[in-house]
């Protein structure tokens, strides 16, 4: 027997206490007839209808609160990518090795990688709202003192806190759209969610090579942080609470307070009663550590969106100086080429969301109405196939010194396939872990960071050894041996591998 509360809870504490008295007045009617506890008269959980549901929240809002995360998570991203045309600029400047030029580069995507297993489980706690501000503010401050850098120890260590803060977009987002938008739309949300920040990965490096040409690389920092600041006022006027638990939690809260009456309770407290704040921080902050130890699922996810990221970094670390040495373009010019990679990132995600969709619900009409993560999994394989032919496609072309635009054209396909698989898979986590959807992707996200993060630091050395060719061939057969038999396994064995694992709280 379950009582749905939050549909006559408002903000107006007359309508609380009458709602609850008619509620009450039912709960303890119904308890006449059952034997034992009546505990679940009490519960407070969202009716079918209730505006105070995310998931029924107006079109018009909830596609408020997925531009709010979006523009959010646009900046963070051409900011993580933006240093590629001016590395050699800041290295001469601030007397850097290659190496540690590389390294400033890449250390942005090593905090990626720590920060979600700390921000990802602290919104399951205090809500997404309160965390996401906090990292927007602590991303700005770091951020700017990047572009006041006057040695290479301060510039390294400012862009390692900066991308800290920039690590809720990795974690949060989709978390946020997790909480709003139900399975059978998910495709088109998180398709369109990305449309705009796959465009700060090629913004980035194309803004940065005409400041570093007509300005100084310091104005990278300090116009993203301009920018910054405005996304931050607009999303504190659209970006609302959406953590379902952390809602209900709150609204038994004011229940018991408007009513007197002590009964009334969230199921998350049930599960937390007689728990201490120090123990239940203890166990969200471990959360995705566990989840990346413990659950099959979550591992195969890491490595898969690990190795797909890593190779990104990888074509994109060396993609300006392949054009500036081998067709030699200036470095304004060569950070246009990045458009091919974001028109490959653009298109796989437009064409990946509606199709989803699509093939979720037929898949589900013919298996029964059985909604399961893995009717996801088809759409893997355009993406398993496009990476290893962009990868061949780029490479050769560049070892032959073909037009440009072969080379381009093959950046486009790695990226569109990548795009495809990663955009998916994240899919796959929000259906298997709906309550901890930030935690789950946190977990994934440790892998994906290092690296990404690690990837670019061996590239110009392994284009040295091997050439462009047998390079990039390297990272085609990388990508398709792991990618295509993981692929396989999730379809087959998903559904076991998810029965088998513990409970994700």
């Amino acid at each position: 027997m379950e009582i749905a509360t939050q549909s006559m809870v408002q903000n107006d504490p007359v309508n609380i206490a009458s709602g609850i008295r008619d509620v009450e007045k039912s709960a303890l009617g119904q308890s006449k007839h059952v034997t034992g506890s009546n505990e679940e008269a009490f519960l407070v959980t969202f009716s079918a209808d209730d505006a105070g549901n995310p998931l029924n929240w107006s079109t018009h809002l909830k596609w408020g609160v997925t531009a709010s995360v979006s523009g959010m998570a646009f900046i963070r991203i051409m900011v993580s990518t933006m240093m590629a045309p001016a590395i050699t600029t800041i290295a001469s400047e601030l007397h850097m090795s290659t190496p540690e030029a590389f390294m400033a580069l890449s250390v942005y995507l090593l905090a990626a990688a720590f920060g979600p297993l700390v921000i990802g489980p602290l919104s399951e706690v205090y809500g997404r709202k309160v965390v996401f501000h906090a990292t927007s503010v602590w991303f700005l401050i770091w951020n700017l003192a990047c572009g006041f850098a006057d040695e290479k120890g301060v510039l390294i260590a400012a862009r390692l806190l900066a991308g800290l803060g920039a690590s809720a977009a990795f974690s949060l987002a989709y978390g946020v759209l997790g909480d709003v938008w139900p399975p059978e739309q998910r495709g088109r949300s998180v398709s369109l969610y990305l449309l705009v920040p796959l465009t700060g990965a090629a913004i980035g490096p194309i803004a940065a090579g005409f400041i570093v040409e007509y300005s100084t690389w310091r104005w990278m920092f300090w116009a993203t942080t301009i920018l910054q600041v405005v996304l931050e006022a607009l999303s504190l006027l659209v970006l609302s609470e959406s953590y379902a638990p952390f809602l209900l939690r709150k609204r038994a809260e004011k229940v018991r307070k408007y009513t007197g009456n002590q009964n009334y309770y969230a199921a998350i407290e049930m599960r937390e009663a007689g728990r201490s704040t120090a123990w239940k921080l203890r166990r969200s902050l471990s959360r995705p550590l566990r989840l990346l130890a413990f659950h099959p699922i979550i591992q195969i996810q890491a490595i898969l969106a690990g190795i797909n990221y890593g190779l990104l970094y990888f074509a994109l670390a060396s993609f300006s100086s392949l054009h500036v040495s081998a067709y030699g373009e200036s470095v304004a010019m060569s950070g246009l080429h990045y458009i091919s990679i974001c028109v490959g990132e653009i298109v796989g995600s437009q064409l990946c969301g509606p199709l989803m969709d699509y093939a979720y619900k037929r898949m589900k009409s013919h298996s029964g109405d059985r909604a399961v993560p893995e009717l996801r999994v088809p759409i893997l394989l355009p993406g398993v196939f496009f990476t290893p032919i962009g990868f061949l496609l780029y490479g050769w072309a560049a070892q032959y010194r073909l037009h440009w635009v072969v080379v381009d054209t093959g950046a486009a396909l790695l990226a569109l396939g990548m795009q495809i698989f990663d955009t998916t898979l994240h899919a796959y986590v929000m259906d298997a872990y709906p309550e901890h959807i930030s935690s789950a992707s946190a977990a994934t996200q440790v892998l994906r960071s290092l690296l990404a993060f690690a990837f670019p630091l061996f590239s110009d050395a392994l284009y040295k050894a091997l050439g462009y060719g047998w390079g990039n061939g390297m990272m085609a057969f990388l990508s398709i041996g792991i990618t295509l038999p993981a692929t396989g396994i999730l379809w087959r064995y998903g559904a076991t591998l998810r029965a088998r694992r513990d409970s994700s709280y």
